[in-house]
């Protein structure tokens, strides 16, 4: 049976789409239905089923999924291993959003520094969507990430990061440290936006209200949110690592809101799966030492 046919159904079964499948693959989307239609002959059955736009599983595709998934993985970790360099590379390139860059790099890079000191790093900050794109071209060996699933990657839980609401020291939320949504309707709201599904998960909170929030700045910055609250310009909803100073110094407060207790933001440390074990063991054995 051909490795690649069956790489093939696993990336069309993750992005639900040949052609997704077929530019993450490099290949044409031709190339890739010969590939399905090949394994469906060697399979003698079919493997997905179309309905309309819909790529769905079969019955007999759902059973095979989770050992193709295996094979996938385990000749993926087998290729890297034998085609990786007996010594180690004196560069490594490392890829992160944002956040990640501003609030967790700093302390990240003196971690590997003090362990390899004969690496050079070279960072580089996007959005996770361009950090994929750029880790399955080989532009990037890491890249920390909202969470994610995909079978091209090994990925690794690293940082759980809860948002809360802050508000300016003087305001009179400040004293009570918690409070509802209902009783924040009416508050000028400064609303930071990143994409991800945990701020989607904020929105959703207030669609429970009869009126929209007040929402009277939107920022795609945190720095710049932040700034703002500090002014006292309203109130905003941030993750608790971009406060964190301010938090020490007095001029942010934190304030609990009942109905968005657990939502955090997630970052994951991503690599092509088995390679840069060394760097990613060294990130993983090191994350909880770090004072943040």
């Amino acid at each position: 049976m051909n490795i690649e046919n069956i790489e093939a159904f696993v990336y069309i079964n993750h992005y639900g789409s040949f052609n997704k499948a077929a530019d993450v693959l490099f290949l044409t989307q031709p190339t890739v239905t010969a590939r399905i239609q090949s394994l469906e002959r060697e399979l003698d059955c079919k493997v997905f089923d179309r309905h309309g736009k819909q790529i769905l599983l079969t019955e007999k595709g759902r059973q095979f999924l989770p050992y193709a998934q295996q094979i996938v993985q385990t000749f993926q970790k087998g290729k890297h291993h034998l085609q990786s360099k007996k010594t180690m590379s004196n560069e490594l390139r490392i890829g992160s959003t944002v956040s990640v860059s501003n609030y967790l790099m700093p302390d990240l890079l003196m971690v590997l520094n003090y362990r390899f000191p004969d690496v050079r790093f070279k960072l580089f900050t996007n959005t996770t969507d361009e950090l994929i794109n750029k880790l399955i071209a080989k532009e990037l060996d890491l890249a920390f990430v909202r969470k994610i699933v995909n079978p091209a990657f090994q990925s690794f839980p690293f940082y759980e990061d809860p948002i809360r609401l802050y508000v300016y020291k003087e305001h009179p939320l400040a004293s009570e440290g918690t409070a509802s949504i209902r009783s924040i309707r009416h508050e000028p709201l400064i609303f930071f936006e990143c994409g991800s599904l945990d701020w989607l998960r904020i929105h959703r909170v207030f669609e429970s209200l009869e009126q929209p929030p007040n929402i009277v700045f939107q920022a795609d910055n945190l720095e710049t949110a932040k700034k703002l609250v500090i002014r006292k310009a309203g109130i905003c909803f941030l993750p608790e690592l971009c406060a964190r100073q301010e938090m020490q110094e007095g001029t942010l407060v934190p304030v609990d809101i009942i109905e968005t207790a657990g939502i955090s933001l997630q970052t994951n440390l991503i690599s092509l799966t088995g390679e840069n074990s060394l760097f990613v063991e060294s990130l993983l054995e090191r994350v909880a030492e770090l004072s943040y």
